[in-house]
C-alpha cells in the first residue's frame, strides 16, 4: 500500500454510494464479471448480492456484525503488487469479490458499499487510515459512529474483531473519509473536519471505474500463476 497518496481529498461531483450500488448491481456488469473471473468469482458476487437482500430486515448493529464477518471470510489478504502489479490499487467490491482477493483498502471499500446498501446512514461509517502498530505499518480501517462523540467501532481484516477504537491500542489513527469530506484523527477516531478541500484520491478514481462499469482484466503471468492486471 502506497502511503504518500494518503492524504486523500473528496471532489465536489461526489456520486453517492448508494448511487454506485445501481452500478454494481448492473446485469451486464455482472455478466461480464462472470466472464472476467470466472465461475468461482461469479458465485462470490451473486452471494454477495443475495447477503444483501438478505439483510436488509436486521437491526443496524447485526448489520455491522454480518458485513465485518462476510468478507473477513469471502475475500484472502493479498497486496496491490501480488495481485493487480501494480504499488497502489483501491479495487471496486466486484473487483475483490470476483479475484477473491484485495488489500486492506479492498476490504474496507467492499464494507463500506455494503453497509451504504444496507440503509446504514453515511454519517455512521468512514474509511481511516492508521498505523498498525504490531508491524509500524500504515493500515486501513472501517470505522462505525453508532451515536455522535462516542468512540466509533473498528472493522478491520488484520484483527477481525469489532472492537471499540480505545480497545485497539495497536492502532494509531491518522485521518478518516467519506463522501461527505475529511477528518483529521484525535484520540478517539473521530477529528476534526477539514473544510473547502479540493483535489483527486484513489477514491475518486474508483468511483470513476464503478461508473463506467470497469473490471481489471485476468493474466497469467511467466510462472503459470493468475494475477490480474488493471489498464488504469
Amino acid at each position: 500500500m502506497r502511503f504518500g497518496f494518503c492524504i486523500f481529498i473528496l471532489l465536489s461531483f461526489f456520486v453517492c454510494a448508494q448511487d454506485m450500488l445501481l452500478y454494481l448491481r448492473n446485469s451486464d456488469i455482472i455478466t461480464r464479471a462472470k466472464i472476467q473471473y470466472g465461475e468461482d468469482g461469479h458465485q462470490r458476487i451473486k452471494n454477495w448480492l443475495t447477503f444483501i437482500d438478505e439483510s436488509m430486515d436486521k437491526s443496524e448493529w447485526q448489520k455491522i456484525h454480518l458485513v465485518n464477518s462476510f468478507f473477513n471470510k469471502n475475500i484472502q489478504y493479498k497486496t496491490d503488487e501480488a495481485l493487480w502489479n501494480q504499488k497502489d490499487y483501491w479495487a471496486t467490491p466486484l473487483e475483490s469479490l470476483g479475484v477473491g482477493m484485495g488489500d486492506c483498502e479492498d476490504y474496507v471499500i467492499a464494507k463500506y458499499f455494503t453497509l451504504i446498501a444496507l440503509g446504514i446512514p453515511e454519517e455512521k461509517v468512514r474509511l481511516m487510515y492508521v498505523r498498525q502498530r504490531t508491524v509500524n505499518q500504515p493500515h486501513m480501517v472501517l470505522i462505525y459512529i453508532e451515536k455522535p462523540n462516542q468512540i466509533p467501532f473498528v472493522l478491520g481484516n488484520f484483527n477481525t474483531k469489532l472492537l471499540p477504537a480505545n480497545k485497539r491500542t495497536d492502532l494509531t489513527p491518522i485521518y478518516s473519509f467519506n463522501g461527505q469530506g475529511l477528518w483529521l484523527a484525535k484520540s478517539k477516531g473521530l477529528g476534526n473536519k477539514v473544510k473547502n478541500s479540493r483535489g483527486v484520491s484513489a477514491w475518486n478514481t474508483m468511483l470513476e471505474r464503478i461508473e463506467q462499469g470497469e473490471l481489471a482484466p485476468a493474466n497469467t503471468d511467466k510462472k503459470g500463476i493468475k494475477s490480474y492486471v488493471s489498464n488504469f
